[in-house]
Order: C-alpha cells, then structure tokens, then sequence
C-alpha cells in the first residue's frame, strides 16, 4: 500500500527504524507507533521508500 501523503511516508520511515533497532521504541509517537506494531518490516519498506514528490504533506 503506497502511502498517501508525506506525512504517511515519514512516519513508516519511523517506525521501520524502530523495528529495526536504530531508535527506540519508546521515541515513537501516533502514527508511527501503531504501525511499527501492525505491520512487518517488508511493508514499512516498501512503505518508507517511495518518492515523497507529488504528494501533500497531510491527506
């Protein structure tokens, strides 16, 4: 699922760090923290890696 606007994709690029150990869980907020725990680290990827041009920074 391709996210929707910046926002979005910044915040699974949060949660993908938090999941992989760089930053600690307890830093993350919103968002970001449901999504560490309800998705795998394959969709935060693919999630976080999309280019943010074109897209609004909130939906």
């Amino acid at each position: 699922m391709p996210p929707k606007s910046a926002a979005q994709q910044k915040a699974a690029g949060s949660a993908l760090s938090a999941k992989r150990g760089d930053t600690p869980k307890s830093a993350l907020k919103g968002a970001s923290k449901s999504m560490e725990k309800s998705m795998t680290e394959t969709e935060l990827k693919k999630m976080a890696s999309t280019s943010r041009k074109g897209k609004p920074e909130h939906k």
